[in-house]
């Protein structure tokens, strides 16, 4: 591992336990062993190097969530979305870390003075929404989803699959015991009802 990988994956850890603001380049320099010189060679300021952060992040996750839709063979546009709200939920708990710096406020701080920040944030949920978006398309298409408006209704699904992410992450309630009521209310909101 370089020493800029390194860098990376010890910022990701202190960004995600301690927030933007409270996360000093000296405690960054003092764990991987390095002079904040280093540091400042690789990463120029505290904000180049969160949003480098911000980018692995976003590589990460889309890279999972394309390998899984790659890997699977959803019969209709709905068993896609499940699918897609099932793998979302996993792998918000493999990476449990890259998701609370995701849910932390201060990132949304940064991103209302600092427009690169605002555009990877937006990227990185744009990229999953296109996800759900495509399985509410293909489910319309098969017939499997009522004629509904498709951006807006994977931003509704995806904002319920978030929200109890974010419970989760806060560990304020164990968004797998809500699973199935998860499943069933997308089915609801979703499901083409027979006129």
């Amino acid at each position: 591992m370089s020493r800029k990988e390194a860098i990376l994956r010890t910022a990701i850890r202190f960004f995600s336990e301690k927030g933007f603001k409270d996360t000093s380049m000296a405690d960054l320099a003092k764990m991987t062993g390095t002079a904040q010189g280093t540091i400042f060679y690789h990463f120029h300021s505290k904000e180049e190097l969160f949003i480098s952060v911000l980018e692995e992040i976003k590589k990460g996750i889309i890279e999972q969530l394309e390998g899984y839709l790659r890997s699977e063979d959803f019969k209709t546009g709905l068993d896609m979305v499940e699918g897609s709200v099932s793998f979302y939920l996993y792998l918000a708990g493999a990476m449990e870390e890259r998701f609370l710096l995701l849910h932390r406020h201060d990132a949304y701080e940064l991103a209302e003075v600092n427009t690169v920040c605002r555009q990877n944030l937006e990227s990185i949920y744009n990229s999953i929404l296109d996800i759900f978006e495509k399985a509410v398309l293909l489910g319309q298409k098969d017939g499997s989803i009522g004629d509904m408006p498709a951006r807006k209704t994977a931003l509704i699904i995806f904002s319920m699959v978030d929200g109890l992410v974010r419970f989760n992450t806060y560990k304020l309630y164990d968004a797998g015991a809500l699973y199935n009521e998860l499943i069933a209310s997308c089915r609801r909101i979703l499901q083409n009802k027979p006129s």
